[in-house]
């Protein structure tokens, strides 16, 4: 059974702070559950996100970037994911597919059919069940990032992706909003544009709403 659960959103929506939120609530009520994220959900994973993130990486084709994410979910997929489905877990991701069509498609301009080719085989035709979007404008959300940004020990370390031109993420969240109207059932977007402990209460209900359904 599916049991694919991610959160996705632009720089700065507050999805990484919510998806560790219900992971601590999910082990309150003793859910079988796994937190991951992409790509650094293996150990393999973690070494191609140090070459996607370091911001020395400018030389960077989309082309080579696309590839990356996709690897890095080959391995994510068959080590951690169906496992995890085939001992029942419910699996929390922090970002799947739709980063890949929110970034390299819209953001990078990559052919959507050939992404969805190459994902289909790199993921085994493995796709959300549920898919919350934190939305919010760009511009806050850069903000934010900034903001977390300049309490790291070493700055280097920052996004890659934060560096971008604000045009890039404007077109990675009207791809986001345009894949949440185009499979509304599946996507639940919510205003991340609010406090921490709101967007928490919200997260908790659709995810827990979700899961009675589907026990």
């Amino acid at each position: 059974m599916n049991k694919l659960i991610t959160f996705e959103g632009v720089e700065g929506s507050g999805k990484s702070t919510q998806i560790r939120i219900l992971w601590e609530y999910l082990q309150q009520c003793r859910i079988p559950h796994l937190l991951t994220l992409e790509p650094a959900g293996t150990a393999i994973g973690r070494k191609i996100g140090d070459i996607l993130f370091n911001r020395g990486h400018d030389e960077m084709y989309p082309q080579t970037e696309l590839l990356l994410f996709l690897a890095a979910r080959a391995q994510h997929v068959r080590e951690v994911i169906l496992p995890a489905f085939q001992s029942g877990k419910w699996v929390l991701c922090d970002r799947f597919s739709d980063a890949t069509f929110a970034y390299q498609q819209a953001g990078r301009g990559l052919p959507g059919d050939f992404i969805q080719t190459v994902n289909d085989y790199c993921a085994k035709q493995v796709r959300p069940a549920l898919t919350l979007l934190f939305d919010l404008p760009v511009e806050e959300g850069l903000k934010r990032a900034k903001r977390r940004d300049n309490h790291l020990a070493d700055p280097s370390v920052a996004d890659r992706f934060e560096s971008e031109k604000i045009e890039f993420h404007r077109r990675v969240r009207e791809k986001y909003l345009s894949l949440a109207q185009e499979d509304a059932g599946r996507f639940r977007v919510i205003d991340a544009f609010r406090p921490i402990p709101d967007i928490a209460v919200d997260v908790r209900n659709q995810v827990m709403s979700f899961i009675r359904e589907h026990a």
